[in-house]
């Protein structure tokens, strides 16, 4: 598009936020919304999903920028002046890993989209300056891997020690208005920001033809969503745990948290148990309570030499099993794999999809799939992981012969001749992308 203003101007702005918040951190910001123009929502557009799926109204990306300048004039007009009505949310259901029910995720409509990344990029410039460091999901610059190596390297160092798995039970379903009104308000007051996310929050969910008002919660899948939940965890879970939780403990602890997965690791079990009996009240008073069979106190402690006592649990975090196991050199380490359920959910979508393309060509199979295991590598492939990965690997490589033994009655696909076929199109091997000893190498 033609004399666009680019991202430059953007940066600037938004850092001049993050500066008079980080100078004011006990202030409550109350002139926000003039940083809500036009360049802004354009920044938002560019940044904003296009191949998404489409809201209530039925809108694509392709739609909106046919006419892009005067939407987003009229988009900034209703929002400043408050005549922006949010549309309901579009929900639907995918299948979630270890559990009975999907997870229902909501589709906001792609303006909203839009006007919803101009605010979380206004908010987030704020709110980067109080999020405490054991924050990992859905913040700039961090990500799930950082979050598994600061877990790993802080087991490392303390030997192991007590590790409390914490479920909130259907966060984004139970999350309190009123709580997270309460807590925007301590460190947000311009009008224009907060009366935006009143009513994305009464905006209201459309299933099957039948629109609902909750009273609590946030949709997945809302573009606002993650940031709103990482204020709303920062108040509950990790400000109290910094603040007023580790300093009255006896031994060493420490928390990882990305969005709401979070494990707390103790030195002690007497401090662990403590912070165990405590943790439902102060969860209760915001509206929230752990899941009772997913939340649990696993002894975490490195095995012993020479054998004898009793064996460390393990427990899973940000799909990985973590345990205790031999490094190369022989001595007691962390070891993660493949979690049992993320392993097989992502071995049946791999199925799935050869089965439901097992008509294409073999050559857009092959690209398909290739895909689709550097894909698993990039998340997986991290140190002590191999094994896994080889299953995977050997596993896709059997569904694939599976699936195209199934395009004809006629004509199977011996091994002979698909080992023939790999020689033409190999799928790409098994390879660890992240591996701890370049991370702790990292300034």
């Amino acid at each position: 598009m033609a004399g666009t203003p680019g991202p430059g101007p953007i940066s600037p702005r938004l850092q001049r936020i993050a500066e008079q918040a980080k100078a004011m951190p006990q202030v409550a910001l109350t002139t926000l919304a003039h940083h809500l123009d036009h360049d802004l929502l354009l920044e938002a557009y560019r940044r904003t999903r296009k191949d998404g799926a489409v809201g209530v109204d039925g809108q694509t990306a392709e739609a909106y920028v046919e006419n892009l300048k005067e939407n987003l004039r009229g988009l900034l007009e209703r929002a400043k002046s408050g005549t922006y009505r949010a549309p309901p949310v579009r929900r639907v259901h995918i299948p979630k890993a270890g559990r009975s029910e999907p997870r229902p995720i909501g589709i906001p409509t792609f303006e909203d989209k839009v006007l919803q990344r101009a605010v979380a990029m206004v908010l987030g410039a704020v709110y980067e300056q109080d999020f405490r460091d054991c924050s990992y999901g859905f913040r700039p610059g961090r990500s799930a891997h950082q979050a598994l190596q600061v877990l790993w390297k802080g087991l490392m160092d303390l030997g192991g020690g007590f590790v409390l798995e914490l479920d909130l039970e259907r966060f984004f379903d139970t999350l309190d208005h009123e709580r997270l009104r309460e807590i925007l308000r301590q460190r947000v007051r311009d009008g224009v920001l907060l009366r935006l996310i009143g009513k994305w929050l009464r905006a209201g969910v459309l299933e099957e033809g039948s629109l609902v008002h909750p009273d609590t919660g946030t949709p997945q899948g809302g573009v606002i969503s993650p940031l709103l939940a990482n204020v709303f965890l920062d108040a509950v879970l990790d400000g109290w745990f910094e603040d007023v939780v580790k300093p009255r403990l006896r031994g060493r602890a420490f928390l990882v948290r990305y969005a709401d997965d979070a494990v707390v690791v103790f030195e002690l079990e007497e401090d662990a148990r403590r912070v165990l009996g405590v943790l439902p009240k102060r969860l209760a008073k915001y509206g929230l309570r752990l899941h009772p069979e997913k939340t649990r106190l696993v002894a975490f402690r490195r095995p012993p030499r020479g054998g004898g006592g009793p064996r460390p649990g393990t427990f899973d975090f940000l799909g990985f099993t973590h345990y205790w196991g031999r490094a190369r050199r022989g001595f007691p380490a962390v070891l993660r794999k493949t979690a049992r359920d993320r392993f097989t959910r992502s071995l049946r979508a791999v199925a799935q999809w050869c089965r439901r393309h097992r008509h294409l060509p073999v050559s857009e199979q092959h690209a398909g799939l290739q895909q689709k295991l550097r894909g698993h590598y990039a998340y997986f492939g991290i140190t002590g992981n191999h094994e896994a990965l080889d299953r995977f690997y050997s596993q896709t490589r059997r569904v694939w012969r599976k699936w195209l033994s199934r395009r004809s009655n006629r004509v199977r696909v011996t091994w002979e001749r698909f080992h023939r076929l790999l020689e033409r199109y190999p799928l790409p091997l098994p390879r660890v992308v992240h591996t701890v000893y370049r991370l702790a190498a990292s300034p």
